[in-house]
């Protein structure tokens, strides 16, 4: 097994990212005494309590079978104790495989209401997973979970965003939580930060971080264009308490576990920073009475902060993290008066075709823009043209061409899953009239 705290005192001391560092292999590696992580989609970690295992996440869906099995090859005991970080589903979708066990599954109060909504919204969670991840929203795609090693879903799930297996929380709380677990102390912190029912988890006694996603060896996750609200100041306050406590190893569900004092302080510090310095630009321009639009080409992070190897915009990126200030703090509306009330997509993309010759000269455009790499440009244009004729094949051809360019030439996944799946709903309309 790989030595992932060599690796991760390496990566962060040299700022040089040589290797993958959130590997999904469903592979366990130790990493003090009694206590190992199990590399996934999302990890789980586990500590010997001398009185079952006690868990922290289960991995989702696809994968817990296999965390569970690499458990269960690691220590023998019953896993005890189920604690979720948070209730997202790569988070606590393999708890249906823990389930043998019957642990006491510990959480936030919030996680409850999280799958409730779950369920309220089960067809338009697949359909904006699907889009992130590069499919044509409406299709599920089972093919990211089965290619990372994990099992098929089960049939019966295959509509749901979670299966109907989730455990619950039997155990809640509100803002702190505090349990013994053989002679183990777990201190249980609520703060909101990429969710509401986020948790971290401090064992005093061991000098122990289990930090969910509030670190994820990416800029932070507070701006997703298709989810709920975010909240970048409690986040960084979050991170800021972490500090303070003096953890020695730091153990994230995404990327790798982090050792040293120092080193950790250290990287808490840098993205609690970027988060602050971020929200403190947005809201300055806010007061001055600023739009969104000027406030997102106006804000930015500095190139030397994303380059660290823990804050680089490979998922969620600044720009989103922006809009997701303003939503929280301005509303829904982005200060333009005549997008208020708009017209709709097709009636102003009609009408401006009307007015410089039709479809094809909008997509000449597009073309235009894109031969001189404004993409952004490019885009508006292609938009236009393919709302103004949804069932030409030769104007969605071309609209398709413009978001794969638009998407090999973005940095976040977030990014280019949505310019993908862009790329695809006009692939269809191109395929489907020549067949």
């Amino acid at each position: 097994m790989p030595d992932l705290l060599d690796i991760s005192s390496r990566i962060i001391d040299s700022g040089v990212v040589d290797q993958p560092i959130n590997r999904v292999t469903n592979e366990l590696s130790e990493l003090a005494d009694d206590l190992a992580i199990v590399e996934s989609f999302s990890h789980s970690i586990a500590f010997d309590s001398g009185e079952g295992l006690v868990c922290f996440d289960s991995s989702g869906v696809h994968t817990g079978q296999a965390v569970v099995a690499a458990l269960k090859d690691w220590r023998k005991q019953r896993i005890g104790h189920l604690i979720y970080t948070h209730g997202h589903a790569d988070h606590v979708g393999g708890s249906t495989f823990f389930a043998d066990d019957a642990p006491i599954v510990i959480g936030h109060e919030n996680v409850a209401k999280r799958l409730d909504r779950y369920d309220f919204t089960n067809n338009w969670n697949l359909i904006i997973n699907a889009r992130q991840f590069g499919g044509i929203p409406g299709e599920l795609n089972l093919s990211i979970g089965e290619a990372q090693g994990g099992a098929a879903v089960d049939v019966a799930d295959a509509r749901r965003f979670l299966p109907s297996g989730t455990l619950r929380p039997s155990q809640t709380f509100d803002d702190r939580h505090t349990l013994t677990i053989g002679d183990t102390e777990i201190d249980l912190r609520h703060a909101r930060g990429e969710t509401d029912d986020h948790l971290w988890a401090w064992m005093p006694d061991r000098k122990w971080i289990m930090a969910g996603d509030f670190v994820i060896w990416n800029f932070p996750n507070a701006g997703n264009p298709q989810k709920v609200q975010r909240y970048p100041i409690e986040w960084a306050a979050a991170l800021r308490e972490m500090i303070a406590v003096g953890p020695e190893l730091l153990v994230p569900a995404h990327g790798l576990p982090i050792a040293g004092r120092a080193r950790i302080a250290t990287v808490l510090a840098d993205i609690a920073t970027a988060l602050e310095n971020l929200v403190a630009e947005v809201i300055t321009m806010m007061n001055e009475g600023a739009t969104l639009d000027t406030i997102v080409h106006t804000v930015s992070v500095p190139s030397d902060t994303l380059a660290k190897p823990y804050l680089r915009p490979l998922y969620d990126e600044p720009e989103f993290v922006i809009r997701n200030i303003w939503r929280q703090f301005g509303g829904w509306w982005d200060g333009a008066a005549s997008r208020l009330k708009p017209s709709s997509d097709l009636h102003l993309a009609t009408a401006i075709a009307e007015l410089c010759g039709g479809p094809a000269e909008l997509i000449g455009r597009a073309r235009r823009a894109a031969g001189e790499n404004d993409l952004r440009l490019a885009c508006h244009f292609a938009d236009l043209a393919g709302w103004s004729a949804p069932d030409d094949p030769a104007i969605h051809a071309a609209r398709s061409e413009i978001y794969i360019a638009r998407r090999n030439a973005e940095p976040s996944l977030m990014s280019k899953g949505i310019f993908m799946a862009a790329a695809r709903e006009s692939q269809r309309v191109a395929n489907d009239s020549a067949t």
